[in-house]
């Protein structure tokens, strides 16, 4: 079948680390209330000149760097973001003209909030098989710190900013992609550059309901397409909305709670870009096994759901600290064993709720 395999990840976080006591000094919260009812410690928020597009941009050109290929290569460069710093050109065409991507290829945004990663993946995957072409870059990318009353503790616990990126590969491999919607607002944000629009507002308890229905359906689909079990998998990398959602489902499912990887305690909700930066993660710390499937899951804004069983290309982890800040390469790479973390970077562009930011910016822990 054209599947999509894995062949490289990248990754960065903005340069501001925000953690659950700053947070307290500025709304009616503590440590112990957010973690308790998230699983979140602390997460990451642009600084003034950060932003998606900037985040997107590194984390595109580390999987590229990772992947041994050159940017003619890349035959399509889709990104997933609700929150691009401009309406047009879109975070794609400035990954494109960053990186050198060839000029007769497609590059565009697509949002679908917190699914946006995988249906960024199935839009790829659509154009590798109708226009030709090996290899795709695609890349969830979020500044929904741009997007947040942060005097509102309801929504700016939960929220962060990062961007992961993955290189793939058009291959006869298992594969299985579900995608979906219903219209709702129970999670409505306006846009991100117009003055006085509206920030993140949640109907936090009808998105949980929505997100343990939707989890377990989506990854029994793909489960069933490709005719594996959840045993067969490596790991289920679900988007990193709420701990509980997670651990629900796991409960749900009777599955062992190892599989599922977590990262929320570090990022917060990162929403398209919360997938790609796990897997990211996985790929830095050796976790990703050559030839063995995982499952993807997306739930969010839209409603949107998604999920998607594949397969990682069998890949060398780098350890020499010389090296490019790499984690998965191509075997036929000249890299030296080695990994690094996460890129961590200074990019661009305010909020409109900035200004309310800025009145507690200095008490925030700054890595």
């Amino acid at each position: 079948m054209n599947g999509l395999q894995l062949i490289a990840t990248g990754g960065a976080l903005p340069g501001r680390t925000i953690t659950n006591d700053a947070l307290s000094r500025m709304v009616d919260t503590s440590d112990a209330w957010i973690t308790s009812r998230t699983g979140i410690r602390t997460r990451h928020w642009c600084t003034e000149d950060e932003s998606a597009a900037t985040l997107a941009i590194a984390a595109a050109r580390q999987a590229l760097d990772r992947s041994g290929l050159a940017p003619a290569d890349i035959a399509c460069c889709v990104c997933a973001t609700l929150s691009a710093p401009d309406a047009t050109p879109s975070v794609a065409c400035q990954v494109q003209a960053a990186l050198g991507l060839p000029e007769n290829r497609p590059a565009l945004d697509i949002n679908a909030a917190c699914s946006g990663f995988l249906y960024g993946m199935a839009v790829a995957r659509g154009m590798l098989t109708t226009l030709g072409g090996q290899y795709a870059l695609v890349i969830g990318c979020e500044a929904l710190s741009r997007l947040m009353d942060p005097t509102d503790r309801s929504t700016c616990v939960l929220f962060g900013d990062g961007a992961g990126a993955a290189i793939f590969r058009l291959a006869d491999t298992p594969f299985a992609l579900t995608l979906g919607a219903r219209g709702s607002d129970v999670l409505h944000a306006g846009g991100p550059s117009r003055e006085g629009s509206a920030p993140i507002t949640m109907d936090g308890k009808a998105v949980f309901r929505f997100a343990v229905d939707a989890l377990p359906k989506c990854l029994h689909t793909v489960l069933d397409e490709t005719r594996l079990t959840l045993e067969d998998l490596s790991w289920v990398v679900c988007h990193q909305a709420n701990s509980r959602i997670i651990d629900h489902c796991i409960k749900a499912l009777q599955a062992d709670p190892a599989k599922f990887y977590k990262n929320m305690d570090r990022h917060g909700n990162t929403s398209a870009a919360s997938i790609p930066v796990a897997l990211n993660e996985l790929a830095e710390s050796g976790q990703l096994t050559p030839g063995r499937p995982l499952a993807c899951i997306g739930f969010g804004g839209g409603l949107t759901w998604g999920g998607a069983i594949l397969t990682i290309q069998r890949v060398e982890i780098m350890s020499d600290e010389r090296a490019p800040p790499l984690s998965l390469a191509l075997l036929d790479s000249s890299y030296p064993k080695g990994r690094r973390p996460l890129a961590k970077l200074t990019v661009k562009r305010f909020s409109v709720f900035d200004r309310k930011a800025s009145q507690f910016w200095g008490s925030c822990h700054r890595r």
